[in-house]
Order: C-alpha cells, then sequence, then structure tokens
C-alpha cells in the first residue's frame, strides 16, 4: 500500500482528519504510546467522558475512545479498551488498551520494541478514532518519511486527507467567511434556529447570535466548535482599534456538584441570593465577580480549586473542582475537573475571538471588525492556572422572579469570564488577522 493509498483508505472510512507519529521502541502496550505533553491531546482525539482514577498512588484521568484498528479490506475491527490517560505529575497523554479485546488487531507490531514504525489516527465525524500501523521496512512508511519535512518527534502531526485538506484549508474557510461578514457592514439583529430559520433577536446576547446566523450555525447549547474544528467568541468594543478591550464570557457550564447540583437553582438562590438591588419587586439575584481566594462581599462565597497545587501548576488530585465554598465550609457550588475538561477540549481547542459594535437607532444592528484573533493550543492545566491567577473569573447572572409566589420563574446562567486582553494566557499561539 502506498502513502496516497493508506489516505484515502482512512478519508473513504469517515476520516476529517488524519495524524501520524513516528513510533519509539518504548512505543507499545506494554509501555503505552506516548502521546505528548500537557493535555492537548484531548483536543485531537474525541473521547467518550473524562474520569478521574484516585485508586492508584499517583491519581490518573481516564478518557475512553471510541477506538478500532482499520484494516486493509476498509472495515473496522473495534477495540473495547482503548483509552487516553492523563497524568497530571508529569504532565502527559499516554494511548492504553489499543489491543485488548481487539479481534484482529496488529499485535505483532504493536507488542514489541520495534523502531521505525509509523502510527496514523484518523478521526470521523461522528467522534471515532481509527488507527493504522505501518513498519519500518513498509512502503508507506518510506514515502511517508519521503514525503513530511516536519520534526515527528514525541507528538502528532495532521496529514491533509483527499478531498478534505487540513487545518490549513479549515482556518482559510473560517477566515474568508469572516471577512464577509465584516464587509457587510451593519447587519440586522437575528438568530438561527435549530430547524434553520432566521428570527429576529432583541437582548444583549445577540452579537454572537447574529455572528453565527451568518456563519450557518444554529443557536444551540452544544458543546461543540462551531465553524470546522474552530469556536466562534463575538465580544464587543467600543473601538475597533482596540480589540484587546473589554471582557469575553468563555463557557457557560453548569455546576456538576455541591449545593446547587443537589438543590436546584430556587433552592441556591434563596439561601445565597439576595434581593434585587434596582428593587424590582419579589425577584432574588445571585451574581457579582468572583476570583480565587477572594470571599465576595454580598454573596459571602469564596471561589477555590480543590486538587490544584497552584504554585506548581499541577493537578494532586484528579477529584478535585473548582468550587464556591461558603463561610461555613459548605460547597455551594462545585464544578469537578473531568467535567470542565470535557467541555474545554471538545469546544476550545481552537477559537476565533472577532469584535462586534452594537446600534439600536433605527433598529438593533452588529457590525463586525476587520481585526480577528485566532488562538490555538490549549489545555486544561492552562485554564486551572488562569483561574487561580484570577484572571478566569466566575460571573454569575442567576435570578429567581416572583420568588413568594407558588411558580417562581428562575435563569441560571453560570459564566466563566476573563478579560480580553488576558486569553494569551490560554493558549500557545494568538495571532492577530487581519480581514
Amino acid at each position: 500500500m502506498t502513502f496516497g493509498q493508506l489516505s484515502s483508505l482512512f478519508a473513504d472510512a469517515g476520516c476529517q482528519r488524519l495524524y501520524a507519529k513516528a513510533l519509539a521502541e518504548n512505543d507499545n502496550s506494554k509501555n503505552q504510546v506516548y502521546v505528548g505533553p500537557g493535555f492537548q491531546a484531548l483536543n485531537l482525539f474525541p473521547n467518550a467522558g473524562i474520569t478521574p482514577d484516585s485508586s492508584l498512588k499517583n491519581p490518573i484521568f481516564k478518557a475512553k475512545l471510541k477506538f478500532g484498528w482499520l484494516l486493509e479490506n476498509g472495515s473496522v475491527s473495534p477495540a473495547p479498551g482503548a483509552q487516553l490517560i492523563l497524568y497530571p505529575q508529569y504532565p502527559e497523554v499516554r494511548f492504553s488498551g489499543f489491543l485488548r479485546g481487539c479481534e484482529k488487531a496488529p499485535s505483532g507490531l504493536m507488542n514489541a520494541r520495534l523502531p521505525g514504525r509509523v502510527l496514523f489516527l484518523g478521526v470521523t465525524a461522528d467522534g471515532r478514532v481509527l488507527g493504522f500501523v505501518t513498519d519500518r521496512e513498509s512502503p508507506t512508511t518510506v514515502e511517508f518519511h519521503a514525503k513530511v519535512t516536519q520534526s515527528l518527534t514525541g507528538t502528532f502531526i495532521e496529514i491533509p486527507l483527499p478531498n478534505r485538506g487540513d487545518s490549513t484549508v479549515a482556518r482559510q474557510k473560517l477566515l474568508a467567511e469572516l471577512r464577509r461578514v465584516h464587509q457587510l457592514g451593519w447587519i440586522d439583529s437575528k438568530q438561527l434556529d435549530s430547524a434553520g430559520l432566521v428570527k429576529p433577536c432583541n437582548a444583549a446576547q445577540c452579537g454572537g447570535f447574529t455572528l453565527e446566523a451568518e456563519l450557518g450555525i444554529p443557536k444551540n447549547s452544544d458543546a461543540e466548535p462551531d465553524f470546522l474544528g474552530w469556536e466562534v467568541k463575538q465580544h464587543t468594543v467600543s473601538n475597533f482599534d482596540r480589540i484587546d478591550a473589554g471582557t469575553i464570557t468563555l463557557m457557560t457550564p453548569e455546576p456538576s456538584a455541591g449545593y446547587y447540583h443537589e438543590n436546584g437553582v430556587a433552592a441556591f438562590v434563596r439561601k445565597y441570593g439576595y434581593a434585587d438591588r434596582n428593587s424590582v419587586p419579589d425577584r432574588l439575584n445571585f451574581g457579582g465577580i468572583h476570583k480565587v481566594g477572594l470571599r465576595h462581599d454580598t454573596t459571602r462565597l469564596t471561589l477555590s480549586i480543590s486538587g490544584f497545587d497552584m504554585t506548581a501548576g499541577k493537578i494532586v488530585d484528579p477529584a478535585g473542582a473548582v468550587e464556591l465554598v461558603s463561610e461555613t465550609g459548605e460547597v455551594a457550588a462545585a464544578w469537578a475537573f473531568s467535567k470542565l475538561f470535557e467541555h474545554w477540549s471538545r469546544k476550545h481547542a481552537k477559537a476565533a475571538y472577532v469584535p462586534s459594535q452594537c446600534r439600536k437607532d433605527p433598529a438593533r444592528q452588529y457590525c463586525y471588525g476587520d481585526r480577528v484573533r485566532l488562538a490555538e493550543g490549549t489545555d486544561s492545566l492552562r485554564l486551572l492556572k488562569a483561574l487561580g491567577a484570577g484572571s478566569i473569573y466566575y460571573d454569575p447572572g442567576i435570578k429567581l422572579e416572583h420568588a413568594s409566589s407558588a411558580k417562581p420563574k428562575h435563569k441560571s446562567r453560570s459564566q466563566f469570564r476573563i478579560a480580553s486582553r488576558s486569553i494569551a494566557a490560554l493558549y500557545e499561539r494568538v495571532a492577530v488577522v487581519t480581514l
């Protein structure tokens, strides 16, 4: 099989992206396959959920994969034991269990300490990962090394697929669309519903909905990237020459533990909220900027990170969480590391930050700037470090209306935000692109 034929085999199997890694002798079933430093591998390979394992001397995270070995006839032999293992103490990620329970696994190549092998991993649109390995003498391996000049030491590189291109093509398509939107000038405020119908929008958050509608993205709370693997984040500025001004809402995950999770939004607001400061009758609010280590004067809650050594920048307990803690030590709300990591790695691996302005006369309209920021190379450890440093903060917008009635109405919005100028703390690379 030639290198081109192998690429076509992955494309025919439904793969949208293809990665390759030259395997070291230690990259085998006994020692596991080294995927890379930090937790960035979670951005490349979709998983079925991250779970902490604190039963070991050195606790770890496990991320199960929907994995199978791709055969030369185009069929797939499932490997149900395949998983990524995240080692916080280093930190690094390894690939494990890829032979267990697999009927036609390449055991001869993946059991032994053999130099010169190449591992190919393809990712399908429905979140499966397909693998193929070649030996040192394979024509595929020889041709691959002849064509690929980029260093393969320790990490995966992306291989363009027939008729699909690679991440560079996706980047170009995104920029072309953002250029088109910028050139439209003022756009009537709108939103695209799940059925693909354009509807008017008249709320503060319509800047994002209008941009998404122009890009063909329906209004939803899906935890997947918006456009060809890119998360598109609109943010408001008063001057397009200062695109790093203002604040950006990064994500709005609901708490996965604590009093909020166990008793519901209404009970949480009654216990920790306060009467509306604008004298709206019978309404309770819970809001305000909460930063790690600082008690909030109104809610009297303190944001903290359990299981994370902020000095060393390392996770010491995978069962840890970002928590809102009361003065008596009660956990009012918590976001488990595993849940935060799932959300962040799936949706924020690559993000485009697009500045916008709004006008309300003669009607609500938006326009989008001619410079955008493309951010790449994040992982969950950067997220925790930014939280610990106070760059990211919890700034909820939660309310309970008709609080004393038999049918109170609540709104839940647990948002984590960051100053626009600080987003570089979350990524390896942030490029300012003039459209």
